[in-house]
Order: C-alpha cells, then structure tokens, then sequence
C-alpha cells in the first residue's frame, strides 16, 4: 500500500506541474518514462514554494514559508509526509541525494523575495542561483542517477540554462513583477525608464548563457536530452520574440509563445531528435 500511496502523491506533483506549466509539462513528457516522475516531484516542490510568496496575499507569507521550509526538511528525514507535494519530493531527494545546501539556496531565494525590492549586482546573482540554478542541479542529479563524475562535468552548463530561464522570465514578467509585487530583479535598471539599450545588455547576458548551455545540452544522456533541449527551443523562441519587441512593449505587455508554435516546436525538434541533429 506504501507503493500505492507513493503514486498518488507524485501524481499530485503531476497534476500541479501540468496546471502552471504548458512548456515543462510538454518538456518532461518527452523525457524517457523513467525520469518523469522524479522532474514532476521537483516541480510540484518548486512551484508550490513560488506559490507562497508570489500569490498568497492575504496570509501570513513568511509563517507559511517557514513551515513549508521545516516540514520539507522533516519529509526528507523521516521520509514519509502527509503533505504529497513534500512527500513525493523527499522520494526523489532520498533517491537521488540532492544535497540539502541545493534546498536551502532555494528557500532562501524565495525569503528573499519576501523582503527585496530591488536588486544589487552580488544579490541578483544569488537569487538566480537559488530561484533558478539550483532547480536545474536538482534536475541534474536525478539525471546522472547518482554518477558524481557526470554531474561534476554537466554542473556549469545546467547552471548556466537555469540561469538563462531565469532571466528571461524576469524580462517577460517585468510589468507583473513591478505593479503586482513591487520588484525589480535587474540591478541598475529603472523600470519606469526601461531603454531599449538596457534590453539589449540583458539580452546579451542572456545569450552568453544559452551558448554555453546548449554545450551541455548536446552532454546529456539519450532519456533526457531531448526533453531539456525542447525547454531550450521553447525559451529560446520567446526570447526571439522578446528580443524583436520594444522596451516599451516588454514593460507593458507578458510577451508569450502560442501553444500553436510549441505544438510546430515540439514536431521540428522531434524530426531534429530522430535525426541525431541534436
């Protein structure tokens, strides 16, 4: 019966990774069936974390992080929780080790948020770090399966696309972020006198991180490359249009990708996919 609780539980993750995230979902069903349940359990974590300090508006948020923080570290100790988004994340931090300084960093972007405003240049990069970067390693872990030697050699190139992600929902989110929660996570930028030059320095921070990226990309092993690289042309394609917009229309409108054009990105990558073209 603890399989079956087991199952339930990661369908949760399932059910919330679908709800929030078209481009993920359709990301991590391209992934062999072996990985899928490990990636929904770490978003369903993740998401529900960003849910705390990004939607709860009437609640206590810090209680609620603090209590999401202690009940996550008491899901991986005992290894059983009755709360399945925490329980299907600890299966797969036991599983796979992830280590809990991965965690940590991540909680501690999400207080940040909490508290933060604005940005300097050492804080931005840290939050990258825990919002974004760490997600990936995570990630990472659950696809070396365990081989220290390949996450090692993998680590830079999954930071530097969780990096590029990351960067670019703050340029897609940048209105929101601004009038809904009152931040702004790049540092020296003025959003009330956003420039088209300043979009194009960002874009080309943004670009260093997916060069190297898709160098690692190109390192993953068969069951998952195809899934992450799909990611990869999803962000990589709002980015494009991102890039051909104003500063005015980014900090007045959520630039997105129809799901028409994920559907035709899906069908070209596969094609590239089946070709070896990856």
């Amino acid at each position: 019966m603890m399989q079956l609780f087991d199952s339930v539980c990661t369908e949760c993750s399932k059910n919330v990774t679908t709800s929030y995230s078209t481009s993920f979902s359709m990301g991590i069903k391209a992934f062999d069936k072996s990985f899928r349940k490990p990636i929904y359990n770490i978003y369903g974590f993740v998401r529900f974390a960003d849910e705390i300090v990004d939607t709860f508006h009437n609640h206590d948020k810090r209680e609620l992080l603090d209590k999401f923080e202690k009940d996550t570290y008491e899901a991986i100790d005992r290894k059983i929780s009755l709360n399945p988004i925490l329980h299907s994340f600890q299966l797969v931090v036991n599983k796979y080790k992830i280590d809990k300084e991965l965690i940590r960093a991540f909680i501690h972007s999400m207080r940040m948020d909490l508290t933060k405003s604005f940005y300097g240049e050492e804080e931005y990069k840290e939050y990258i770090y825990g919002s974004a970067e760490v997600v990936g390693l995570m990630c990472l872990r659950v696809f070396c399966q365990n081989d220290a030697q390949e996450f090692d050699k993998l680590k830079p190139y999954a930071c530097s696309l969780g990096s590029a992600f990351q960067k670019i929902n703050f340029l897609r989110d940048m209105k929101s972020d601004y009038e809904e929660r009152g931040r702004t996570y790049f540092p020296h930028i003025d959003y009330l006198s956003f420039s088209n030059n300043d979009k194009s320095q960002i874009e080309a921070d943004i670009k260093k991180d997916f060069d190297h990226a898709f160098i690692g990309i190109q390192l993953l092993p068969k069951g998952v490359k195809f899934g992450v690289y799909l990611a990869y042309i999803y962000y990589t394609n709002l980015f494009t249009k991102i890039s051909n917009s104003t500063a005015k229309a980014v900090v007045n409108e959520r630039i997105r990708v129809r799901n028409r054009r994920k559907i035709y990105l899906l069908a070209t990558s596969a094609i590239k996919n089946e070709l070896n073209l990856i």
